[in-house]
This record gives structure tokens, C-alpha cells and sequence, in this order.
């Protein structure tokens, strides 16, 4: 089937379900409008991106239609050779678009920090890389919420669990796992020695309940007074919870918010995509290989990425793509390095297709 012939049957479904949305039969079954919606959605930018395409053919053909007459031959040159370029950009944008999507990009996500080598300065690391995520998600729009956070006395983040909520935040972010490692001269140093650490980063899609039925009876869910971060609650009340699955002894702890239920909703959360996840890896072997890469041991050799604060820049070495920005990278602007991978994976899906 040709990309037109793809592209076209594409336009009639979105067509269908624009009418179908504005039935009132439909409008009154809630889980078919929703189900309709989400699709509809789905297609939007498939669709705008046809129809883009659908005008530039429309000015190229009145373009040549000019080159005919030779008063006007001149001009109608100049617009081809401006319209003919933006032709191929758009062609290669639609199949890129037509490669399938991973049904979980458009979920949230739970992500986990953990130091690595390096001792205090890798933990001072990872507490800069959880600012970064939460830079990074106040930049896209999305809701960032604390989980668990086990801090040192210098400041510095032992391991860090939390949730960015938000459409497509997986889409994004899941390029983040694996082993990031820092090259600067910790705070820590009095010699002024360069030294390298590294942290784990670990990205889940958020699974939801349909995803993964958990039985009460296999949790084992305690309470204790929070510690650590929190504020002035700390200590006052049992709002802490920790949240033990029996059959695979999976441990979730969360303390950050006042309200012992609001604790439980957040822990079960992490629960369920890190069960979710567990399940996928079983049934995938090849999922569970890839991600043994991305994640690793935290060994200084195994990284995604290198931040060298000395020399200002950083490297994301799957793409062999180094920028020169480590202030504002810091600061969430990742959106430079998460493009070029999302285009990285798009080429790779394409030849594979």
C-alpha cells in the first residue's frame, strides 16, 4: 500500500470519528466517546501533517501550471525551488509518522534515581539530575510529584522516586534510562581533583489498574513517622507508608506527602508500574536484555550520557551528540538531545519497517 493510499484511509477514519463524536448515542455510552477521543487524538498530527502536505502539492501544481507562460516562468522557477525542498522534509515527516507508535508514550511516568560510583558525589549528582527532571517537567507542563527521597548530610540523594504526570510525558522521557555519568571536581575536594560518578536513572510507564491487578491479601502496608524530608509534619503522625508486595517482595516506601492516605496512593502507584514492569520483562526477553543495558550496575563504563561540567558540555553517546549547554541542560532544557533521539528512533523504526 502506497503512503497516499495509507494516508487516505487514514483521513476517512479521522473524518468518521469527528462525526461519530457528535452523535448523542455515542456522546451518552461515556467509555465508547472516551475510546473515540483518545483516537481521534491519536490521529491529530497525522492528520494536520496530511493536510500541509495536501497544500504544498496544491501550490507546486499551480506553480507549473505559471512555469508555462514564459512571463511568468521567472518567478514560478523561484517558487519551485523553494516548495520542492519542503516537499521531501514533508514526505519523510509522514512516513516517520506512519511508523507505529509504543502504546505507552502517551503515559505518565514513575522514574527512580539511584547514586552509583562515585560516593557522595555521585549522590550530590543524582540529586542534581532529580532537580533537572523537575525543571524539565515544569518546562513541558507536567506535574511533577515526589515519591521517596533517602538524602545525605551534604545535600546529595542516596535514590529518589517520583511521578511526571502528564500526556506523552513517557514519550519523552523514556530515553532517560540508563547510566548517566558526571565528570567535574566535587564540591567535596579540597585538592580540586577531577573526579567521575555516576547515577542510575530508571524511567516506567505508570500503569494503570487494568494494566495489573493486585490482590490485597498480597501486600503487607506499614506505617511509620516520616523522616528526612517533609517539613514540619515530620514526626508528628504515622503518614508514612511502606507498602510490601508479598509473592515478589517488592518494596515501596513514601513519606513525602502530609496524609497517610495521599502516601498510600502515591506508593501503590510506584507498585503497580514497578510490577508492571516486572511482568513485561518476563514475557519479553528481548525488553528485559535492553533494559539490563540502559540501567546496568551503575559502573562508571556503562553510560547513556556524560556531563563534563569541566569542558561546559554534555554527550549522549547512543547518538554520538554533544552540546556545549551543561548550564541550561541542567536547568530542563533537554528537549534538544530528546528530539534528536526521538528522530534516531523513528529512522530506526522506519528501516526496520
Amino acid at each position: 500500500m502506497s503512503m497516499r493510499e495509507k494516508y487516505e484511509r487514514l483521513m476517512a477514519r479521522y473524518e468518521e470519528l469527528n462525526e461519530e463524536i457528535a452523535q448523542p448515542d455515542v456522546i451518552a455510552d461515556t467509555a465508547r466517546y472516551q475510546a473515540d477521543l483518545r483516537e481521534l487524538s491519536g490521529l491529530e498530527e497525522q492528520a494536520a501533517a496530511w493536510r500541509r502536505y495536501e497544500r504544498l502539492l496544491e501550490s507546486l501544481r499551480q506553480a507549473e501550471e505559471m512555469a508555462a507562460d514564459p512571463e511568468l516562468r521567472g518567478i514560478a522557477q523561484e517558487e519551485l525551488d523553494a516548495l520542492l525542498p519542503q516537499k521531501e522534509e514533508l514526505e519523510e515527516a509522514l512516513r516517520r509518522l506512519l511508523v507505529p507508535k509504543d502504546p505507552k508514550d502517551d503515559r505518565s511516568v514513575v522514574m527512580e534515581i539511584r547514586a552509583g560510583a562515585g560516593g557522595e558525589e555521585s549522590a550530590l549528582f543524582a540529586a542534581d539530575l532529580y532537580r533537572l527532571y523537575e525543571h524539565y517537567a515544569a518546562r513541558r507542563g507536567f506535574r511533577f510529584e515526589p515519591v521517596s527521597l533517602s538524602d545525605t548530610e551534604l545535600g546529595g540523594l542516596k535514590e529518589a522516586v517520583f511521578t511526571i504526570s502528564g500526556r506523552g510525558a513517557f514519550s519523552r522521557l523514556k530515553y532517560e534510562s540508563g547510566v548517566h555519568r558526571v565528570q567535574r571536581v566535587p564540591v567535596t575536594d579540597s585538592a580540586g581533583k577531577k573526579q567521575t560518578s555516576t547515577c542510575t536513572v530508571a524511567v516506567l510507564p505508570e500503569a494503570e489498574e487494568v494494566d495489573v491487578r493486585i490482590d490485597p491479601n498480597d501486600l503487607r502496608i506499614d506505617t511509620y513517622r516520616a523522616s528526612g524530608h517533609g517539613g514540619q509534619y515530620i514526626n508528628r503522625t504515622d503518614s508514612a507508608v511502606r507498602i510490601t508486595h508479598l509473592p515478589t517482595g517488592l518494596v515501596v516506601t513514601c513519606q513525602d506527602e502530609k496524609s497517610q492516605l495521599k502516601n498510600k496512593e502515591q506508593a501503590m502507584k510506584v507498585l503497580r508500574s514497578r510490577l508492571y514492569e516486572k511482568l513485561r520483562s518476563e514475557a519479553d526477553a528481548a525488553y528485559a536484555s535492553r533494559r539490563r543495558v540502559q540501567v546496568g550496575t551503575g559502573d562508571r563504563s556503562e553510560r547513556i550520557r556524560t556531563y563534563n561540567f569541566h569542558e561546559g558540555r554534555v554527550t549522549d553517546h547512543r547518538i554520538g551528540l554533544t552540546v556545549y549547554r551543561i548550564a541550561d541542560i541542567m536547568n530542563g532544557d533537554l528537549d534538544e538531545i530528546i528530539d534528536a533521539l526521538k528522530v534516531e528512533e523513528a529512522h530506526l523504526k522506519s528501516a526496520e519497517a
